[in-house]
């Protein structure tokens, strides 16, 4: 009996904590280098405030907090443009999530199998990938709550 509900306490603990801790923004700087090939975060001004000014990818400043695909003149992929278009809006930990398997993260989002992404690079070290999102997240005005409304357009988080 006491195995039992020592297990049954053990999965309900796994069970209930997230998929990815909270990540360390000054941790997540560094890490940020290996997404610097592609991508950069810069404000509104242009100031380039991480990173080298690649455009491969889109500019990362407010993407916490942003619907997702919406960054203005980038080029997205269908799949990730559909997310957006139904109201998704980015969080740090969903954000974590998608850096470690952005094709994976469309599909579930989605419910589509055949969903893409145009993002091949992938951070599989959890640890990383939550880093790198909390150092995004600080890029961002007002980061959003899930399920909360993206900012309305012009707002300082685009």
């Amino acid at each position: 009996m006491k195995t039992r509900l020592t297990a049954l306490a053990v999965l309900s603990t796994v069970l209930a904590a997230p998929a990815f801790a909270a990540g360390d923004a000054e941790a997540g700087a560094k890490v940020f280098n290996k997404c610097q090939t592609c991508h950069v975060v810069a404000n509104e001004a242009g100031e380039v405030l991480a990173g080298k000014n690649a455009k491969t990818g889109p500019n990362l400043y407010g993407v916490v907090g942003r619907a997702a695909g919406t960054y203005p003149e980038f080029k997205y992929g269908e799949s990730i443009v559909a997310l957006g278009a139904g109201g998704y809006t980015w969080t740090e930990a969903d954000l974590a999530v998608y850096l470690a398997d952005p094709a994976k993260f469309l599909k579930e989002k989605l419910g589509d199998d055949k969903a893409k992404s145009k993002m091949v690079f992938k951070l599989k070290d959890e640890a990383e990938a939550a880093n790198v999102a909390a150092f995004l997240a600080s890029f961002s005005a007002a980061p959003a709550a899930e399920g909360e409304a993206a900012p309305a357009e012009g707002e300082a988080t685009n």
